[in-house]
């Protein structure tokens, strides 16, 4: 079976403390005032009213049916064989389209470059067998990623352990039908 691609995010371990956005733009140079990844906050009730800060870890969603992809008038945007979205600098004429239609909110445009930019689970260091940067870099160790078609993976194990014992799982706006790859997990 061919490798598919997705992160998961422990969303109780998460406190805000940016080291994986730092870990982003260390890597790929991110202009200053754009981010690959970044965190949400929110404050909201608990299960016994207390009010509670949140936090929900954001990037490209790598979605199955991303309508980057679709709406891309040059096929810069795509998706590749293992799942991930990807951008080919070379051949984005930076219309912005991609920008506009995706619902994550994950692209920005890189004026300096005159593309289009998003996360790509920082590809090269896959090529090298190694985890995207802001998962190494993660304390809280929220962020799990890897091979969701290979059972042995942790972010298989996980997702596993997640229905075994009824945590809540889910993904950014399912209803758009663009079955995204993120996964959020709440023990």
């Amino acid at each position: 079976m061919k490798k598919k691609y997705a992160m998961a995010y422990i969303v109780d371990r998460c406190v805000d403390c940016k080291a994986c956005m730092v870990a982003c733009k260390a890597e790929w140079e991110v202009p200053e005032d754009k981010f690959r990844t970044h965190i949400d906050t929110g404050v909201s009730p608990d299960y016994t009213d207390t009010m509670r800060m949140h936090f929900l870890p954001h990037q490209c969603n790598h979605c199955d049916d991303a309508p980057c992809v679709t709406v891309c008038p040059t096929k810069a945007s795509y998706k590749r064989e293992d799942g991930i979205v990807s951008v080919n600098q070379k051949i984005c004429v930076g219309c912005k389209y991609c920008i506009v239609s995706c619902p994550y909110d994950a692209r920005f445009f890189n004026h300096e470059l005159g593309v289009a930019e998003k996360c790509t689970f920082c590809l090269p260091r896959i090529a090298e067998g190694l985890a995207p940067a802001c998962v190494t870099t993660c304390p809280g160790n929220v962020r799990v990623f890897g091979d969701i078609n290979d059972p042995n993976s942790e972010i298989s194990a996980l997702l596993r352990d997640a229905a075994t014992n009824h945590y809540k799982v889910w993904k950014l706006r399912q209803d758009l039908g663009t079955r995204p790859n993120i996964y959020y997990i709440q023990k």
